[in-house]
């Protein structure tokens, strides 16, 4: 398996190539996000660990752009930002996992594990619903497109994700740990607040400027979208 590693501190890079390398997987480094971009265009890999603050390009902008060429690239943001409006940030570039430093090794190993079987689990053929429909809110999966009455509705990555959970579980009511399993990370840190950040911002988008609010809280169970 392949993993690009962007991070300008060198020590850190060594000490992760070290470790990766160690588990069996095969490492380029990188230490700015020219060079990052650069060997993403020119090599296959199977992961990409992204340092935020690097030179040149920094890390969000260097997701933006990786995701715009290959949007199933895995890429998990490695970074000493950690409030909730660094995570949203991280998350809305296209960053598929968040992992605030310092951390344990063990930790970013399972976090890689994690965010590499969900990637190949994507990449195996099933049988979905490619148009989910809840009361005048239509999503459609392929075109990734959100349609409210006659509205077309801007989502991003994270919130389309969110969006999609909410409507296959229609009226199934959702705890926070299982959303943030399903659409981020079975190791993600449900004790942030990024969960209902995420849905606030849906519901804004979703339900504002509609009389039927679609997305509906559950106090102390969780969210539900459904028609009444």
């Amino acid at each position: 398996m392949n993993i690009l590693v962007v991070e300008d501190e060198q020590k850190v890079a060594a000490f992760l190539k070290a470790g990766l390398e160690e588990q069996g997987y095969t490492i380029d480094l990188a230490y700015d996000g020219y060079t990052g971009e650069k060997l993403v265009l020119n090599n296959e890999y199977n992961l990409i660990l992204l340092d935020v603050i690097i030179p040149i390009t920094n890390g969000i902008e260097l997701c933006k752009r990786i995701k715009s060429l290959k949007p199933e690239m895995p890429i998990l943001m490695l970074t000493a930002l950690g409030t909730t409006e660094d995570k949203v940030t991280g998350f809305d570039s296209g960053a598929d996992d968040y992992l605030v430093k310092p951390f344990e090794f063990k930790e970013l190993i399972a976090r890689i594990k994690a965010l590499t079987k969900r990637s190949q689990l994507k990449q195996q053929p099933h049988q979905m619903a490619t148009v989910l429909i809840v009361a005048d809110l239509e999503l459609d999966i392929e075109k990734k497109i959100a349609v409210r009455g006659e509205k077309i509705i801007s989502l991003t990555a994270k919130e389309f994700s969110l969006l999609e959970f909410l409507m296959r579980n229609k009226g199934r009511v959702l705890s926070r740990p299982e959303i943030a399993e399903h659409v981020w990370d079975v190791t993600f840190d449900t004790g942030t607040n990024v969960v209902e950040v995420y849905v606030n911002i849906l519901r804004k988008k979703i339900d504002k400027d509609f009389s039927k609010k679609l997305i509906q809280t559950r106090i102390g169970l969780g969210y539900v979208i459904q028609e009444s």
